[in-house]
């Protein structure tokens, strides 16, 4: 016996949720369990260089084995006409129409839910083997800031870092720091933001007060100026002491930013011992407020509260 497993995340035109390639390795994983020999096919999106249904051979299985998701549509279709000497089999499915030809092309159908039936747990439910999570970043960037001219790199400086971002085995949070109570996509105060901020195990930022709010709340940030020379987040750092900022120097052309530069800085901020210990130390002490004290005549100055 030899299964090609596959589902929605195998299709070129499907959708893969975390849903269906978590239920997709439940099965991977009792079919190993149980000795039987299983190949899982992809769409070329989730693995350019991994099985498709496309490369998969139909004289090499004896059994297809469909996971989760809708059995309907022109593609599920196909799957019985590419593999059609195969027994095929469809589990954790939602069955919508039992006569459509996506249906009766399987040999068996172990539905989720289905007209009739009893609904039963999606296999996404299935126990699996403990795995350190991926670390948790939060991602604040500025879409352009005029008053710096040309010497504002912004848009590539974005679409640079969100590339090299994409290639990280993380969990990425959009984050912004503007605060709008009318749209439910931001936050309405900064405790809300902050309340987000603080659960992250690091921020990767172009803006000034995504660095500022994620040293005070103990988080380690990655910075990137993205002003030609350097500018605003440059200086905030300096006024923190923060070593973890990237600056594209005079370089007039991309790629502006080196991913050797930025993975360093992404360890380096991510472990215990260095970003990790720097983020949490005391934030400086608000000189900008005994000044201001200072310049309306005032004889206080300012205390610094700690949160």
């Amino acid at each position: 016996m030899r299964v090609l497993l596959t589902g929605w995340a195998g299709f070129v035109h499907g959708e893969a949720t975390a849903g269906d390639v978590l239920a997709m390795e439940a099965v991977r994983e009792t079919l190993a369990g149980a000795g039987v020999e299983c190949e899982v096919a992809w769409s070329p999106v989730m693995r350019p260089d991994g099985l498709t249904l496309e490369r998969a051979d139909p004289a090499r299985y004896t059994h297809v084995v469909m996971v989760c998701g809708p059995a309907h549509g022109e593609q599920v279709e196909w799957l019985h006409r590419r593999f059609p000497h195969c027994r095929r089999i469809a589990v954790g499915v939602s069955v919508v129409d039992p006569a459509s030809p996506a249906v009766t092309g399987f040999h068996a159908v172990l539905p989720r839910d289905a007209p009739g039936t009893a609904p039963r747990a999606d296999l996404a439910a299935a126990p699996a083997a403990p795995v350190p999570g991926p670390p948790v970043v939060g991602v604040v960037l500025s879409g352009g800031q005029p008053e710096y001219g040309d010497r504002g790199r912004h848009v590539p400086i974005a679409e640079e870092l969100t590339a090299w971002l994409g290639s990280r085995a993380c969990a990425r949070v959009p984050l912004d720091t503007r605060l709008d109570p009318r749209d439910w996509r931001h936050a309405a105060t900064p405790a809300e933001l902050e309340a987000v901020i603080g659960r992250l195990d690091l921020v990767v930022t172009t803006r000034l007060h995504g660095l500022v709010l994620a040293l005070r709340n103990g988080v380690p940030a990655l910075a990137v100026d993205p002003v030609r020379g350097g500018a605003k987040i440059s200086a905030q750092a300096v006024a923190w002491e923060w070593p973890a900022v990237v600056t594209t120097g005079n370089r007039d052309a991309p790629p502006f930013l080196r991913r050797p530069v930025l993975d360093r800085w992404y360890d380096w901020c991510l472990s215990p011992e260095g970003g990790g210990a720097s983020a949490r130390r005391s934030p400086p002490a608000p000189s900008l407020l005994d000044d201001l004290l200072r310049t309306l005549g005032t004889g206080a100055a300012a205390r610094r509260s700690t949160p």
